[in-house]
């Protein structure tokens, strides 16, 4: 039976709807960043989709090929995630959403009402056996195959640590809210938001959002935190 991920890992894949505490260990992903809104129409975060898709498939099905990884097992390829910044904000500046009466409602993060200001690093996760020259192999097999460029696709290693995450349920833009209880939360724990430049926002994508309805999409929402004061 091929490994799961979310299955294996429900403490980090599967969380409850409501806040908690995680430590988060290190991992390996295939990769692609890029700028801009990610609702524009083969705009470049679409992109970037396909291509991750493209290297996760070609490593999952190497075993049918003549190309052999060293200590394979075979896998479900995990969900897209995503990290994601504005740099023109800083890390603590508010999160806005106006609510039906159009007043604005600010916790720490990002601002929604701008998707074109967005930067961002797509990622899929790797299993542990991919190596450099495994991960170069399957840029230059997918870019042969497809007939498209995946040199944009990088490997890299990420190690969230300390963070705050929960199960968010419901449309992207209706997040903030999810964001306020996983602020509140972490602070009566007494931690504090770490985001910088190195620790970003994450999200999980559960649901396919070509299938699934705003209202009903599930979303693990992730931000790093460190005890208050440290």
């Amino acid at each position: 039976m091929a490994f799961d991920f979310k299955k294996e890992y429900k403490e980090l894949y599967m969380p409850k709807d409501k806040p908690g505490i995680v430590t988060v260990p290190s991992m390996h992903y295939v990769a692609a960043r890029g700028s801009g809104d990610p609702n524009q129409e083969d705009g470049e975060y679409r992109q970037s989709i396909g291509l991750l898709y493209g290297i996760s498939f070609t490593i999952k099905m190497s075993r049918k090929g003549e190309h052999r990884i060293e200590g394979y097992f075979d896998y479900v390829v995990p969900p897209l995630e995503g990290f994601w910044w504005q740099s023109e904000r800083k890390a603590a500046d508010a999160m806005l959403r106006s609510d039906r009466s159009g007043r604005r409602e600010s916790v720490a993060g990002i601002d929604y009402a701008h998707k074109e200001n967005f930067h961002w690093i797509s990622v899929m996760r790797l299993p542990d056996f991919v190596t450099e020259d495994d991960f170069s192999w399957a840029v230059n097999e997918a870019t042969k195959k497809k007939k498209l460029d995946f040199s944009r696709a990088e490997l890299l290693t990420v190690e969230e640590g300390l963070c705050v995450q929960c199960m968010h349920i419901g449309s992207y833009d209706d997040e903030p809210a999810t964001v306020k209880r996983m602020h509140e939360f972490m602070e009566q724990q007494g931690y504090e938001l770490d985001l910088t430049d190195k620790r970003l926002h994450h999200e999980i994508y559960l649901s396919d959002a070509r299938k699934v309805a705003p209202e009903k999409r599930k979303t693990v929402i992730r931000h790093p935190i460190k005890i208050k004061g440290s």
